[in-house]
């Protein structure tokens, strides 16, 4: 596959903040239509590998694209072509949710209609009588459930999501599961940034480990179970072997 065809690439990326390196050769690919799953300790340059797609830091070395554009030179061309949900979503609380979600779709371009709107909550797991309140009252998984019905309704080649789960109850992650594999259906790309490996396990098919700034195990789901959920743990679960970035 080349470059221009590749939804997410990063090769030997190297960020630094002063004397602190974060990304260490960083090297990571993601084919359209497919879930990758990022996991790492604190510290150890998750959210900095999601800022370089963004083209929020500046790389010391390497290369990272998004769809063959480069987002240190084309930062806001590449943002045309990501969904990008945080962990803690910046949402408008004197507007309701469809106005929330009318008000950002315009933001980057796009339109949907109440009808697509709703269609998108209802999936997310958001109630409809919730659908025409203002976020002011709104408890952190329901403004996380509007923040994923937004996103998902760009329907952009790429898709990042920072602890997308965070908030959500045991339901509403199942919500929220089937919504990516769907995503992943119609041929998206999936970065997923996360600590939750069981989840990561059930709808990725990769999992990564990050460790001071690198991939230090890389593995594919196989067969019918999947992934060995009991090593992954084991391997989460360890000491970094250095310091941690």
């Amino acid at each position: 596959m080349t470059e221009a065809l590749t939804p997410i690439l990063i090769d030997d990326l190297a960020v630094t903040y002063g004397n602190h390196q974060v990304l260490a050769g960083l090297s990571l690919s993601a084919p359209a239509g497919s879930v990758t799953a990022l996991l790492g300790g604190n510290g150890a340059g998750k959210s900095t590998t999601l800022s370089a797609l963004l083209g929020f830091v500046k790389a010391s070395s390497g290369r990272v694209s998004v769809c063959g554009i480069d987002p240190r030179t084309a930062p806001d061309e590449a943002r045309r072509h990501i969904a990008y949900l945080p962990e803690n979503v910046a949402l408008y609380e004197h507007l309701t949710a469809v106005e929330n979600a009318q008000y950002l779709l315009a933001l980057s371009g796009g339109k949907q209609d109440r009808a697509a709107i709703a269609a998108a909550f209802a999936a997310a797991g958001l109630q409809e009588r919730g659908w025409d309140q203002r976020l002011g009252a709104f408890s952190k998984g329901m403004r996380q459930k509007v923040a994923i019905a937004v996103a998902l309704l760009r329907e952009v080649p790429v898709l990042l999501l920072d602890e997308p789960t965070s908030g959500l109850d045991p339901r509403a992650t199942a919500d929220f599961n089937a919504l990516v594999l769907a995503v992943r259906g119609r041929g998206t790309a999936v970065l997923m940034v996360t600590h939750d490996l069981l989840g990561a396990a059930h709808i990725s098919d990769r999992i990564c480990f990050l460790e001071c700034g690198r991939i230090v195990q890389d593995v594919a789901a196989q067969g019918p179970e999947r992934f060995d959920v009991r090593a992954l743990h084991a391997r989460f679960a360890a000491p970094a072997k250095g310091l941690a970035a």
